[in-house]
């Protein structure tokens, strides 16, 4: 594998360029130096022999120079991917769920220091039919589903909100300083669009059951709890069955 292959011509040229930088600057120091010394010591030999080894000097510092830009330009990438990684599922490219509780627990500790509501909701959606997905079709055709499910989710929450994979069959989200209607009507937008949506495994319909359930909090709460609570909204009363578009329960205050 040639140089060219092993990286991308916008993170050559951008490397090129600052290697050239370098070199100019390098380069520019020198014949400062060497007037300098032009003026100190008007020997001419040996200002022909530091000027040679200005010469290679910059001669060898361009292609040095070079690599070691592409090398901090690629190791700022793989910490960016590693970054990522840790913090997303690989399926559904959403936040994972440690990822999502860190991030709902610095919602809730940022706005108790600036002494404002810490409330939103949260909301659970579980995959009634994943288990049986997977068994007749296969686990891959499980993680399609989860997919198309995570997309239908995000395109139906609002602006700033989170989506994460919370379990095999659950994903999560959370609504920061949502009232109960705004999390009716993102309920309602869920089930419409997932409904609307045709899944199929190869030619094969499927038939995809979802149970929705939420909990709504006026201030700082356990992550867990919240959670919990969601999750027993969602499968005691979050079938296709009931009425309520998104079941909510509201915690205690603390």
């Amino acid at each position: 594998m040639n140089f060219g292959q092993r990286y991308s011509s916008a993170t050559i040229i951008s490397a090129i360029r600052t290697a050239l930088f370098g070199t100019v600057c390098y380069a520019a120091c020198s014949v400062g130096l060497l007037l300098i010394l032009n003026l100190l010591i008007p020997d001419r030999p040996f200002l022909v022999g530091f000027a040679g080894a200005t010469a290679i000097s910059a001669f060898v510092a361009f292609p040095l120079l070079l690599i070691l830009r592409v090398k901090v330009r690629e190791l700022k990438k793989l910490q960016e991917t590693a970054t990522y990684a840790a913090r997303h599922d690989t399926v559904t490219k959403t936040l994972n769920g440690t990822a999502f509780a860190a991030a709902v627990e610095h919602y809730m500790d940022r706005r108790k220091r600036i002494a404002t509501d810490a409330g939103g909701v949260m909301i659970a959606v579980v995959i009634d039919t994943l288990d049986t997905i997977s068994r007749r079709y296969g686990p891959q055709w499980a993680d399609t589903v989860m997919q198309s499910l995570a997309s239908i989710i995000q395109s139906s929450v609002r602006s700033g909100d989170l989506v994460a994979r919370l379990a095999t069959n659950e994903l999560g989200v959370f609504l920061p300083g949502a009232s109960v209607e705004n999390a009716q009507d993102v309920g309602m937008r869920i089930r419409r669009r997932v409904a609307e949506a045709a899944f199929t495994a190869g030619d094969a319909p499927l038939s995809i059951g979802i149970r929705l359930g939420g909990a709504v909090f006026d201030g700082p709460a356990d992550f867990n709890h919240i959670r919990q609570l969601a999750d027993e909204m969602a499968l005691e009363r979050g079938g296709v069955e009931t009425d309520e578009a998104l079941p909510i329960s509201r915690l205690p205050a603390a």
